[in-house]
């Protein structure tokens, strides 16, 4: 039997972010606390910024999101409940730094975000993700919560 890595933990993707169908962009979620998550995302068709048979790299930028919104949104569900509004978050990006051209459709990508920095109702977050081992880009968002 296949392992579904979301199956380690007690809440699903679609409990902890507001994004559904084509905007969710992660399959599997690995690791999880209140403060980072890993993530994996299969490149798919379907993704946006998809152009001659691969996605540009500001797509890094919308993982990076994703995946803070996964510890942070199990943060929201333990301190408010699961039945908690899912309203996203407001994101700023405030540095980005991308080391591919593009990236190949059927790749995996690994999103590791960390809340680098958090007070009140506002996030700095840290992301590294890589493609075979290689790091392909490091995002640092600033999220807002309304």
């Amino acid at each position: 039997m296949e392992r579904n890595p979301t199956q380690l933990f007690d809440y699903t993707i679609e409990d902890l972010l507001p994004h559904r169908g084509t905007m969710l962009l992660i399959d599997d979620i690995l690791e999880m606390d209140e403060h980072h998550a890993l993530t994996a995302s299969l490149i798919k068709a379907s993704f946006p910024l998809m152009d001659n048979g691969g996605v540009q790299p500001l797509l890094l930028v919308e993982l990076a999101a994703q995946t803070a919104g996964v510890c942070n949104g199990l943060s929201r569900i333990k301190d408010h409940g699961e039945d908690s509004s899912k309203m996203g978050w407001l994101v700023g990006i405030k540095r980005a730094h991308f080391y591919v051209e593009c990236i190949p459709l059927g790749k995996t990508v690994l999103t590791r975000s960390e809340n680098s920095h958090v007070y009140d109702k506002l996030r700095e977050v840290s992301a590294v993700l890589h493609m075979d081992g290689t790091l392909i880009g490091e995002v640092t968002l600033q999220l807002f919560q309304v």
